[in-house]
């Protein structure tokens, strides 16, 4: 029986988590997740997948981030008609993010339209839509942590905690395969040990093959104690408002929202924190909220309240509420997704306040390359939000205790467990130092570097026997090309960022130009390069 692994995400890059596992009876889905990044990437998420969705037997699903589950509405609308497994507590978180991404897509398309129609360019159409989005909750199948089920047959699985948000899930599964059945672990995303609201990861079983995340496998963090992380927060809340301006935070609607809310409950309770406005300006980060009070009982909490009880939270519903807040230019703390600045009302915010140096954004998420965030966090003195330019003045600061990933050393006392009979570990989610760290961390451990595998996008393993064991052999066996070069899929910054770089770089040279007949020579030396690229034409 041929059993064979295809690696469709998150290869090279933190993102767009796919892996399909091809077994005689069928077809399976871990993860369907969007891409998220540089444009080039991006775009990714707009092409056919590299399969035929009506060929999958199952999807299952290990946690509710947009990139773990972000396609699964176009996996839907491409044909797939199975379940999608997965826990109760994320069925119910994507009962709103999935129709929400669905809406911010449509939004996107409308205004890109707009741009098209003036400048006589093609329409685009959205990946999906709410509508789409809403159909295919439909397709969603809880199941319990830890309760083994069959998703096609001859395979059985098992989602068990894995600490990183409100109902993340690693899987172990269990392919029927002589002369002993093939034991696989998707690690999905790791929490890291003493993660606010969530219990640490369930230690695996044994298996033969582990896809492990590594996203942060190349760093090793300070540890604190909640009080310790709770005091950061504080100090730095407070240092911003005392700058005079406002502090503008951008959190992911699931988990961080809720973890920040959480420590300014608290701090407030101990009276550590004065009492300012503080802005969800969210609708989503609101709906998710209820659901992390539905499954209250899967959080472990301290016993110093109610989650995110305090009387000083305003969620802000609409569009008029969010403009409102901009018009205040001091003494307040504005919570706004998205939490990588790439989409959402925090780029309304981020415009308004980028250019005030009494200002403050204080991010305390992971910024993947090539996102408005990491371009802003990195120190560039201009960037452009909607086409415009915006010179960064704010303070800006960056908590990293926050953090829903396990680093490196927890990362490997997780993979403890799998390291003895482990035959390959295939490294995903991550970027090449962090991948490279985690390998390293590995082979500390005892993993020979001779089991240690680093996918490329849409590359595929088959699964076979060697000295007695199942081990994953790379393949390029009737393989087509990846839709993205290794090199471009795991780039920081694409051409897009390039090209707004320039832009703003040709503004600032021809602003401090000494005189016209300078900025002429200028602009007619860029004329030159760009006629000489396209052969003198």
């Amino acid at each position: 029986m041929t059993v064979s692994l295809h690696i469709h995400g998150a290869a090279g890059t933190v993102t767009g988590s796919c892996f399909r596992l091809v077994t005689a009876h069928g077809a399976l889905l871990v993860d369907c997740g969007m891409f998220q990044g540089p444009k080039s990437l991006r775009a990714l998420n707009y092409r056919p997948f590299p399969f035929e969705a009506a060929g999958i037997g199952a999807v299952l699903l290990t946690h509710a981030h947009i990139d773990h589950t972000g396609l699964f509405p176009k996996l839907a609308l491409a044909g797939f008609r199975g379940r999608a497994w997965t826990t109760p507590a994320t069925r119910d978180l994507l009962h709103w993010l999935l129709p929400d991404a669905g809406a911010i897509q449509e939004n996107d398309v409308e205004r890109l339209n707009r741009r098209n129609a003036r400048r006589a360019e093609a329409e685009v159409t959205a990946i999906y839509t709410k509508a789409d989005a809403e159909a295919s909750l439909e397709l969603l199948h809880p199941i319990a942590y830890d309760r083994w089920f069959k998703p096609i047959p001859g395979v059985r699985a098992r989602m068990r905690n894995a600490g990183h948000i409100l109902g993340s899930a690693f899987i172990e599964l269990e392919v029927d395969a002589k002369p002993a059945p093939i034991r696989l672990v998707f690690s999905g995303d790791l929490g890291p040990l003493e993660k606010a609201l969530q219990p640490d990861p369930t230690p695996p079983a044994p298996a033969d093959i582990a896809l492990i995340e590594s996203t942060y496998g190349d760093t090793v963090r300070e540890r604190l104690t909640e009080a310790e992380r709770r005091a950061i927060l504080g100090r730095e809340l407070t240092e911003g408002l005392k700058a005079g301006g406002n502090v503008i935070v951008p959190v992911f609607a699931v988990e961080r929202t809720q973890e920040i809310l959480d420590d300014i409950a608290a701090l407030k309770r101990a009276g550590e924190f004065a009492s300012v406005p503080i802005f969800l300006d969210s609708p989503l980060a609101g709906r998710t909220t209820e659901v992390f009070h539905r499954h209250h009982a899967a959080l472990e909490r301290s016993a110093d309240g109610h989650p995110f009880s305090t009387g000083d939270f305003r969620l802000t519903e609409t569009i008029e509420q969010s403009k409102a807040i901009g018009r205040l230019h001091g003494g307040a703390v504005v919570l706004a997704g998205s939490g990588m600045c790439d989409a959402g009302r925090v780029k309304h915010h981020l415009k308004d306040h980028l250019w005030r140096h009494d200002s403050t954004v204080l991010f305390v998420g992971y910024q993947a390359p090539g996102t408005l965030g990491a371009l802003v966090r990195s120190g560039l003195k201009q960037v452009r939000i909607h086409g415009e330019e915006v010179r960064v003045k704010a303070r800006i600061r960056t908590i990293d205790s926050y953090s829903g990933h396990a680093d490196r050393e927890e990362l490997v006392n997780w993979a403890r467990p799998l390291l003895a009979g482990l035959a390959t570990a295939i490294l995903v989610h991550g970027e090449a130092d962090s991948i490279a760290g985690l390998a390293e961390g590995l082979a500390a451990a005892g993993l020979a570097r001779e089991r240690v595998a680093v996918p490329s996008l849409d590359q595929s393993f088959e699964l076979v026997q060697r000295d007695g064991r199942w081990t994953a052999v790379a393949t390029t066996a009737g393989a087509e090309a990846p839709r993205l070069p290794a090199e471009e899929a795991s780039a920081r910054r694409d051409w897009h960022n390039d090209y707004a770089q320039i832009l703003l770089d040709l503004r600032g040279a021809l602003r401090t130009a000494p005189d016209d007949r300078s900025r002429r020579r200028l602009l007619q030396e860029m004329r030159r390069v760009i006629g000489a690229a396209n052969g003198g034409r």
